[in-house]
């Protein structure tokens, strides 16, 4: 059995974001034998596989541009371009820029293992916002259209929401869903019915 380990190390100095400084992924075989990957890197069946961390576009984009990236790669991964908005706007405020606390990055705020999961380059705007929307969508066929229920696995995890058999009980995963659903529900229509389609 081949065991991974991740570590990130942020570096946050006075007046500036924080910045992905190094990261390394341990891959430990079954002999023991260690093999560091300096660089992010997609693990599959193959094999390895680095991601280029070109960080194209990150911070640079006019409002307009996250706009019609968010819009097109919605279309393309047959997800609500309204729901993919309000997520986005959830996430960062849509700020390329924004990093978490928690080390998420960007307008759809793409934990390193999760852009790792979709072979996307976090730092580079595009590939965040296809991340997103794909990891979106992933979320809402795995609970048929239910958009609660994806906006909650979005935000703590397909994990827990199975664990709970519903949105679990996490005060920042609840108040996360209804902010989100807020922006979508028209007036009188009870947000928890909200079924999302492409």
């Amino acid at each position: 059995m081949v065991a991974m380990l991740c570590a990130g190390v942020w570096a946050v100095t006075a007046g500036l974001s924080a910045t992905d400084a190094a990261a390394q992924v341990l891959e430990i075989g079954d002999s023991g034998e260690v093999t560091t990957y300096a660089a992010p890197a997609v693990f599959t069946s193959q094999g390895v596989a680095p991601i280029q961390t070109s960080r194209q576009g990150f911070g640079t984009r006019t409002p307009a541009e996250v706009d019609r990236l968010i819009a097109e790669a919605a279309q393309r991964h047959s997800v609500s371009e309204a729901l993919a908005r309000a997520v986005a706007f959830r996430e960062s405020g849509l700020r390329q820029a924004a990093v978490s606390q928690r080390g998420a990055v960007g307008v759809m705020q793409l934990m390193s293992g999760t852009a790792r999961g979709l072979g996307v380059d976090r730092f580079d705007l595009k590939q965040n916002i296809e991340g997103g929307v794909v990891y979106l969508g992933q979320m809402l066929n795995r609970y048929r259209g239910d958009a609660g229920l994806a906006l909650a696995a979005y935000n703590a995890g397909p994990g827990a929401v199975d664990r709970y058999g519903g949105t679990p009980p996490y005060r920042e995963t609840r108040d996360y869903v209804a902010g989100v659903l807020a922006r979508l529900t028209p007036p009188g229509k009870p947000a928890s019915s909200l079924i999302i389609g492409p």
